[in-house]
Protein backbone atom coordinates (compact mmCIF):
# COMPACT_ATOMS: atom_id res chain seq x y z
CA UNK A 1 0.00 0.00 0.00
CA UNK A 2 1.20 3.57 -0.70
CA UNK A 3 2.17 6.33 1.66
CA UNK A 4 -0.85 8.56 0.92
CA UNK A 5 1.18 11.59 -0.11
CA UNK A 6 -0.45 14.74 -1.42
CA UNK A 7 0.96 16.53 -4.45
CA UNK A 8 0.49 19.96 -5.98
CA UNK A 9 0.87 21.20 -9.55
CA UNK A 10 1.91 24.85 -9.32
CA UNK A 11 3.36 27.58 -11.53
CA UNK A 12 7.18 27.57 -11.60
CA UNK A 13 9.72 29.96 -13.16
CA UNK A 14 10.56 27.25 -15.75
CA UNK A 15 6.94 26.22 -16.40
CA UNK A 16 4.95 24.04 -13.99
CA UNK A 17 6.15 22.08 -10.96
CA UNK A 18 4.92 18.92 -9.28
CA UNK A 19 5.68 19.12 -5.58
CA UNK A 20 4.90 16.79 -2.68
CA UNK A 21 3.10 18.64 0.10
CA UNK A 22 5.55 20.10 2.66
CA UNK A 23 8.57 19.27 0.48
CA UNK A 24 11.17 21.98 -0.03
CA UNK A 25 11.91 21.17 -3.66
CA UNK A 26 9.77 20.13 -6.60
CA UNK A 27 9.59 16.45 -7.53
CA UNK A 28 9.73 17.52 -11.18
CA UNK A 29 9.40 20.61 -13.39
CA UNK A 30 7.67 20.58 -16.78
CA UNK A 31 7.33 22.94 -19.71
CA UNK A 32 3.52 22.72 -19.79
CA UNK A 33 0.79 22.38 -17.21
CA UNK A 34 -0.53 19.30 -19.04
CA UNK A 35 2.81 17.50 -18.65
CA UNK A 36 2.96 18.43 -14.96
CA UNK A 37 -0.59 17.19 -14.36
CA UNK A 38 0.23 13.82 -16.01
CA UNK A 39 3.33 13.45 -13.81
CA UNK A 40 1.34 14.47 -10.73
CA UNK A 41 -1.40 11.94 -11.47
CA UNK A 42 1.24 9.20 -11.75
CA UNK A 43 2.75 10.11 -8.37
CA UNK A 44 -0.61 10.49 -6.63
CA UNK A 45 -1.81 7.12 -7.95
CA UNK A 46 1.43 5.40 -6.99
CA UNK A 47 1.24 6.75 -3.43
CA UNK A 48 -2.58 6.61 -3.08
CA UNK A 49 -2.66 10.33 -2.43
CA UNK A 50 -4.29 13.41 -3.84
CA UNK A 51 -3.37 15.92 -6.52
CA UNK A 52 -4.23 19.60 -6.21
CA UNK A 53 -3.97 21.43 -9.51
CA UNK A 54 -3.44 25.17 -9.17
CA UNK A 55 -4.20 28.04 -11.58
CA UNK A 56 -1.53 30.44 -12.82
CA UNK A 57 -2.43 32.74 -9.89
CA UNK A 58 -1.76 29.94 -7.38
CA UNK A 59 -5.34 29.21 -6.37
CA UNK A 60 -6.54 25.59 -6.36
CA UNK A 61 -8.45 24.87 -9.57
CA UNK A 62 -9.15 21.17 -9.06
CA UNK A 63 -8.47 18.37 -6.60
CA UNK A 64 -8.29 14.68 -7.43
CA UNK A 65 -7.95 11.80 -4.98
CA UNK A 66 -6.42 8.43 -5.85
CA UNK A 67 -7.08 5.94 -3.07
CA UNK A 68 -8.01 2.29 -3.21
CA UNK A 69 -11.77 1.90 -2.80
CA UNK A 70 -12.45 0.05 0.49
CA UNK A 71 -15.89 -0.96 -0.89
CA UNK A 72 -15.39 -1.85 -4.56
CA UNK A 73 -18.50 -2.79 -6.55
CA UNK A 74 -19.25 -6.49 -6.76
CA UNK A 75 -18.91 -8.33 -10.04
Amino acid sequence: MGTKDNYHVTPHPQGWAVKREHAERASSVHGTKEEAVRAGIDLAKRHEGSLRIHNQDGRIQEERTYREDPYPPEG
